[in-house]
């Protein structure tokens, strides 16, 4: 599949104020966290070069394959603490945005895990995530294949 374009040499002042709010998301959220929420929210989305970057990210700063690849079934898994839980639901739900929008168990139970002001962080950064995943989606982004 060949990309179309390349949205940072396409539109480079675009791409510059998306990165903006992107860099003040991660300042803002604890980065174990951002990044069981960018691989959570790609792999739902199925953008292959987020899940790619994202994943490798992660194992770069430390984090676990059997955390990774449990993200796929997290509700089931036994790998995350109450708060994860609270941000994984929260990006499930935000994700999958149905006609109810996000349910009240699940934005109570993030407000009650990180407070109003974090989970607007933590919401903004699944907003940001949720952008890059269609933004690379629809520009037919792919990730390199190792060699």
């Amino acid at each position: 599949m060949e990309q179309r374009i390349d949205f940072s040499k396409t539109t480079p002042a675009a791409f510059r104020a998306v990165y903006g709010l992107e860099t003040f998301a991660q300042g803002q959220v604890d980065p174990t966290l951002l990044h069981l929420i960018k691989v959570r929210a790609s792999m739902v989305n199925e953008c292959s070069f987020c899940v790619d970057m994202h994943t490798t990210d992660a194992l770069k700063d430390g984090e676990t394959t059997q955390r990774l690849f449990g993200l796929a079934a997290w509700s089931e898994s036994p790998f995350y603490d109450e708060r994860e839980r609270a941000a994984l639901a929260l990006t499930d739900a935000v994700t999958l945005l149905g006609r109810g929008g996000v349910p009240d168990d699940v934005w109570d139970a993030a407000v009650a895990q990180f407070g109003a002001e974090d989970t607007a962080h933590v919401l903004l950064a699944i907003g940001m995530i949720n952008l890059w995943n269609r933004l690379m989606i629809a520009t037919r982004r792919q990730p390199e294949v190792a060699g």
